[in-house]
C-alpha cells in the first residue's frame, strides 16, 4: 500500500523553519521575490517573479510542516513535491495532484474535486479487473483527502492491484473515460454542468502531470468538437420565466406541501424560506433562530452567515455573507415553527428527528408531490429562488436591490432572469415622461 502523505510514523519529522517572505531591490534581477526556509539547520532558499507565485510556495511548504509531512533531504522540499515515475499507479498521481492543490482551493471546490476523482479512479481501471468493491466509491470519498488514513482493505488492494499506471494512459481510454464521466451511476446523462465539472477536474489532474515532466504527451483527447459550445450555451442560459409559479400558483403548492407525513411541514416552512427570503437550498439547511429577527408586526430579516458546505458542515454561503428582508407572511411561519418545535437560538432550524440535515431527496419529494395536488407544473426546489427573483423584478424592485437580497452581481441577475424584465421599457417610457413633464 502506498501510505498517505505525512503517515510515515517511522522516521522523526525533521525540523524545519519557514521564514518570512523576502525582496531583492536590484532591478536587474526579475525574480525579485525570495522564499526562504530551513530543513535541519540546512538554509534553503526559492526566487520568484511575482509576490503571489512565492507566497503560494511558501504556504505550501507551511501546509506540509503542519500536516507532518516529510521533507527531503536533498531538494529541502516536501516529499509529496518529488517527481514520480510514469509507471505509478493513477491513484497514486490523483492523491498527490489533490495534495498539491489543496492549500489553494475553498471548502466547496475541495468538496466538488473529490467528488469527480472518485469517480474518475474506478473509470482508470484495467482491462482484466475484476468488479470493483462495492465501496470503492465511499472508500475513495474518505481516503483521496490529504493526510487521510488508507487502510489495507480490499478497496485499497483492489486500487494497488488493477488501476492503470499513469503512463499507460491512452488517448482512446480516456476518450471514453470522458464519456462516461457525464453518466451518473444509473447510466443515464448527468446535467450539463456537473458533466463538465467531472471532466474539468479529470482533465486538470492528469494534464498537471504532463505539465511537470511525469509524462511526455498529454493522453487526454481534445472534446468533440462542438460539445463545448453546446454545453456553454446550455449553462448559460437564462432562466425560463414562463415556467416559473407566479405569488398565486406558490401559495397553491405551500398549501398543498403539508400532510400526513410527520416531516411535512418543515418541508413547507423550508419551501417558504426558499421562497419569500430568495435563499439558496444549502442556505435554508443552515438557518439558526440567532440569525432571524421576527417582530411581531412588519417586515422582518434573515442575516445569512452560514451554507452547508460539504455532509451537513458549516461554511461560507457560495457569494458572501448578506441580509435579506423577509415579508411578514414568512415572518409568522417562522414565529411560529420556532415557537411549535422549542428551538434553542443557537440549534438549526430544520433537522430530522435523528438530528441529521434533511435530505434534498425527501424535501423534492414533498415539492413535486405538492405541484401535482395543487395541479401546477413540477419545480425544483433551486426553483423557489429563481421564482423569488422574478417576483421582485416583476414588483418593479430596483436591480440592485434584488441582486443584494440574492447575492448577486446586477450584470447576473440580468443575464439570469432578463425575461422578467420585459415590459420595462414602458414603464421607464412612462416615468421620463412624467419627469420631463413636470420640468417644463
Amino acid at each position: 500500500m502506498v501510505l498517505p502523505i505525512g503517515a510515515d510514523s517511522q522516521r522523526p519529522l525533521a525540523d524545519v523553519s519557514v521564514f518570512g517572505l523576502q525582496r531583492r531591490n536590484s532591478e536587474r534581477n526579475k525574480r525579485s521575490w525570495i522564499v526562504r526556509w530551513a530543513v535541519e539547520g540546512r538554509q534553503r532558499s526559492r526566487s520568484f517573479r511575482t509576490r503571489a507565485e512565492a507566497d503560494r510556495f511558501r504556504t505550501g511548504l507551511l501546509v506540509a510542516q503542519q500536516r507532518g509531512e516529510q521533507f527531503d533531504n536533498a531538494s529541502g522540499e516536501p516529499e509529496s513535491w518529488q517527481p514520480l515515475p510514469s509507471d505509478v499507479g493513477s491513484h497514486v498521481w490523483v492523491r498527490r495532484w489533490l495534495a498539491e492543490q489543496w492549500p489553494e482551493w475553498q471548502p466547496r471546490t475541495r468538496t466538488s474535486a473529490v467528488e469527480a476523482l472518485s469517480r474518475l479512479v474506478p473509470l482508470l481501471a484495467l482491462p482484466s479487473a475484476p468488479e470493483p468493491p462495492p465501496g470503492l466509491r465511499r472508500h475513495l470519498t474518505a481516503t483521496l483527502r490529504p493526510g487521510a488514513e488508507v487502510e489495507d482493505n480490499d478497496e485499497g488492494q483492489w486500487l494497488d492491484r488493477w488501476t492503470f499506471p499513469l503512463g499507460r494512459l491512452t488517448k482512446p481510454m480516456l476518450a471514453e473515460v470522458d464519456l462516461k464521466l457525464a453518466l451518473g451511476d444509473d447510466g443515464q446523462a448527468l446535467a450539463p454542468s456537473t458533466a463538465g465539472r467531472y471532466r474539468k477536474i479529470a482533465k486538470a489532474c492528469i494534464r498537471r502531470a504532463v505539465e511537470i515532466g511525469v509524462l511526455e504527451n498529454d493522453p487526454w483527447p481534445p472534446a468533440p468538437r462542438g460539445r463545448a459550445r453546446r454545453m456553454s450555451a446550455k449553462t448559460s442560459r437564462a432562466i425560463s420565466i414562463r415556467q416559473l409559479p407566479d405569488p398565486a400558483a406558490m401559495r397553491e403548492i405551500l398549501a398543498a406541501i403539508e400532510s400526513h407525513q410527520p416531516a411535512s411541514r418543515m418541508y413547507r416552512t423550508m419551501t417558504a424560506v426558499a421562497y419569500y427570503a430568495g435563499l439558496r437550498p444549502s442556505e435554508v439547511v443552515m438557518l439558526r433562530p440567532s440569525a432571524l429577527d421576527l417582530p411581531k408586526k412588519g417586515w422582518g430579516r434573515i442575516d445569512v452567515t452560514e451554507a452547508d458546505i460539504e455532509f451537513d458542515r458549516s461554511g461560507d454561503p457560495k457569494t458572501g455573507a448578506r441580509s435579506v428582508p423577509i415579508p411578514p407572511v414568512l415572518v409568522e411561519v417562522l414565529s411560529s415553527w420556532i415557537t411549535t418545535n422549542g428551538i434553542a437560538d443557537d440549534e438549526l432550524l430544520f433537522r430530522t428527528k435523528n438530528d441529521r440535515r434533511p435530505a434534498a431527496s425527501n424535501w423534492s419529494r414533498a415539492l413535486h408531490r405538492a405541484c401535482r395536488q395543487s395541479e401546477n407544473p413540477p419545480m425544483r426546489i433551486y426553483d423557489c429562488r429563481h421564482a423569488a427573483a422574478t417576483t421582485w423584478l416583476s414588483a418593479g424592485v430596483p436591480l440592485g436591490e434584488v441582486a443584494k437580497r440574492m447575492g448577486h452581481s446586477v450584470e447576473t441577475l440580468v443575464a439570469k432572469y432578463v425575461g422578467a424584465l420585459e415590459g420595462d421599457e414602458v414603464l421607464a417610457n412612462n416615468r421620463i415622461e412624467q419627469v420631463l413633464s413636470a420640468s417644463g
